[in-house]
């Protein structure tokens, strides 16, 4: 006889009455599911494997408020599977365990599968990741965990290649305006028993200020109703105040320690590379927004400020490194001014990474060729030059015409840095060109060799 499930997702749940207008809301099946048509559109792999009660282990991972948990519920409305939810924050390795224990049992006494829906499993380090990966290889459970996180940062690649992935994607703005008319329509779950009229620049207030979170949207369209006296009449006049004041700073999606950190920053870094000032300013104003150090900011700039600029403006790394020292002498908010003198600056200058190319070239050199060995006209001469001959036959370039004499700096030379014709840049090129002439074929060079 199947024991009971301690810990089965039908238990202890609230009543319906006080649950949140977003839970209450939760669409129950695949026909009222709305988003995510890339896909649970007709025809797509992860709609066919639900109707068909196939579905396999899988990751849903993207922004909150997507339909993620939601779609996990209809799911086990309508799966045959036994089906247990947890959450990674609340759960430990030891309840893992008997989850797993419990399912094989009701396995082996009923032949029924379980599926276990792990929510924020990017918050699952390594070891309690792998007590999952036995069962979900031997078919015992089928794994749906749920993250806001990159799934490749977070989950094992072991546990990734297992699962399928499905990405969701913010929600639409007509969709959001969709499920916010639904619900004041719906007198079941909804906000139907009220009478509530939304005026059209509120919709549209709450829809933009979501930022395409449907939980979002109705957490703020249900504490703006409620919390709104009505009229005489009883109607409840939801207006664009009631919605800023509900909705209160839209809400970044960004975490300094996430996946929206490390895109965030590579679309500021992109920008500047690809001399687009308007979208730099925007993406560094994003993160700042969003609580960023400036001091980060700062170093990457500067490392755009070489690897992308490089000496096609040389001024562009001192103005850089200035803003990083401009932040420490004067701190926020006024520090977002030296930062976007730096970023326009480093977005609008001619652009050459011929610096970056040829640190990398020399770098592979050393690396994986064999090693020159210092020449001798080029050791230290201090100690060893009369018992050794340390430093003879060295050409002082200073004592030449041009403060330039060619001789030799590094055996079966190999050129690595290869200066383009942008910016200041195109000056190097000319006056090394030259220099790489002379010393090509240099009677000097030739004498300090014999």
């Amino acid at each position: 006889m199947e024991q009971p499930d301690l810990l089965s997702a039908n238990n202890n749940q609230p009543k319906k009455a006080v649950m949140p207008l977003a839970l209450r809301m939760t669409p129950h099946a695949l026909d009222d599911f709305m988003g995510q048509e890339e896909i649970l559109g007709p025809g797509k792999l992860l709609r066919r494997a639900i109707e068909s009660d196939r579905l396999g282990s899988a990751i849903f991972f993207g922004p909150p408020g997507t339909g993620k948990s939601a779609l996990a519920r209809i799911i086990a409305q309508r799966t045959n599977a036994h089906f247990e939810e947890t959450n990674a924050v609340t759960t430990g390795v030891a309840e893992i365990r008997k989850l797993l224990e419990h399912a094989k049992q009701r396995l082996r006494i009923s032949s029924r599968k379980t599926i276990l829906l792990l929510d924020e499993i990017h918050h699952f380090n390594r070891t309690q990741q792998d007590a999952l990966l036995p069962d979900v290889e031997k078919g015992v459970i089928t794994l749906i965990g749920i993250t806001t996180e990159n799934p490749s940062f977070y989950i094992n690649a072991a546990l990734l290649s297992r699962s399928l992935l499905f990405e969701f994607k913010a929600l639409p703005d007509s969709g959001l305006a969709t499920i916010a008319k639904n619900a004041l329509k719906d007198k079941e779950s909804g906000l139907g028993n009220y009478q509530i009229r939304l005026q059209d620049d509120a919709l549209d207030h709450l829809v933009k200020e979501a930022n395409g979170d449907a939980r979002r949207l109705l957490n703020a369209l249900e504490i703006g109703a409620l919390s709104t006296a009505p009229g005489k009449d009883g109607t409840i006049f939801f207006d664009k105040t009631v919605a800023a004041e509900s909705m209160q700073k839209k809400l970044l999606l960004y975490d300094k320690s996430g996946d929206e950190h490390y895109d965030h920053v590579s679309a500021f870094i992109k920008s500047m590379r690809g001399s687009d000032p308007d979208a730099a300013l925007y993406w560094m104003a994003k993160m700042l927004a969003a609580g960023e150090d400036p001091r980060f900011l700062a170093r990457r700039i500067i490392i755009c400020a070489a690897e992308d600029v490089g000496n096609a403006d040389p001024q562009a790394l001192i103005l850089a490194s200035s803003a990083l020292a401009a932040i420490e002498f004067i701190g926020m908010p006024e520090a977002r001014i030296p930062l976007a003198q730096a970023v326009t600056y480093i977005a609008t200058a001619p652009k050459s990474n011929a610096a970056y190319l040829a640190v990398s070239r020399a770098q592979e050199e050393a690396r994986t060729k064999k090693p020159r060995p210092v020449p001798l006209h080029l050791k230290d001469a201090n100690l060893d030059a009369s018992s050794r001959g340390h430093g003879k036959g060295y050409l002082y370039p200073h004592d030449f015409p041009g403060h330039f004499v060619a001789q030799e700096y590094f055996p079966e030379a190999v050129v690595f840095y290869e200066p383009t014709s942008e910016g200041y840049e195109a000056r190097i090129k000319e006056r090394l060109e030259n220099w790489r002439k002379q010393r090509k074929h240099s009677p000097a060079d030739e004498a300090v060799k014999k």
